[in-house]
C-alpha cells in the first residue's frame, strides 16, 4: 500500500466493498455486524445520490490504488435551527490496526467542518471497541461519556461511548 490515506466518493465498482462491509459478518467484525437489513440500499442510494445528500452521506477510504472501507456522516437534529453530524467508519478487515481508521476519520471531521457550518462532529463505539476508541481519540475527539443499553447486537444490549469534536477543538 502506497501513499497517504485519502477519502473520494464511490464509483459504481465501489460499492462491492460497501456491500462487504455492511452484509459479510466476517468482513464487518465483532462490533459491526447487526444482521442484514435493507440489502439494496446502498445501490439505491448510490443510484439517487451517489450516496451523498444534504442529510448524509458515504465516502471510500483509499491509500494508493488500495481500497480500505468507508466513512460515512448522518444529520442529527437537535434544535429547531441546528444539527450536527453523527460520523461512523467500517474498514475491511486487512486495513485495521495500522493507523488508517484515525486518519480517515480527522480527515472526515475536516472535510465536514470545511464544507458545512456544523459546530459538533460526533461519533459513537461500544465499550468493548477498544481499538476504535484509540482511534476517534487520536483523531482529536473528545470521551464525553458512556450510555448505557443505547444498542443492541448479538443478543444482548450494549453500553456505547460517546465522543465529540467541535470546530473550535480543529488544530492544524
Amino acid at each position: 500500500m502506497d501513499g497517504e490515506v485519502t477519502l473520494r466518493p464511490l464509483a459504481e465498482a465501489d460499492l462491492v466493498i460497501l456491500e462487504r462491509l455492511t452484509q459479510d459478518p466476517a468482513a464487518i467484525g465483532e462490533f459491526g455486524w447487526l444482521g442484514w437489513r435493507q440489502l439494496g440500499r446502498y445501490r439505491r442510494s448510490w443510484a439517487e445520490n451517489r450516496l451523498i445528500s444534504d442529510d448524509n452521506g458515504v465516502l471510500l477510504v483509499v491509500r494508493g490504488p488500495d481500497r480500505l472501507g468507508i466513512v460515512s456522516w448522518r444529520k442529527v437534529p437537535s434544535t429547531p435551527d441546528y444539527h450536527y453530524w453523527n460520523i461512523g467508519i467500517a474498514l475491511l478487515p486487512e486495513a485495521r490496526g495500522k493507523g488508517f481508521g484515525t486518519q480517515a476519520q480527522r480527515l472526515l471531521a475536516r472535510y465536514l467542518f470545511a464544507h458545512t457550518t456544523v459546530q459538533r462532529i460526533e461519533a459513537a463505539t461500544e465499550v468493548g471497541n477498544v481499538a476504535e476508541q484509540r482511534a476517534l481519540e487520536k483523531a482529536g475527539f473528545t470521551r464525553e461519556g458512556v450510555l448505557r443499553s443505547v444498542g443492541w447486537r448479538d443478543g444482548a444490549y450494549r453500553d456505547g461511548i460517546w465522543y465529540s469534536m467541535l470546530r473550535t477543538d480543529q488544530t492544524g
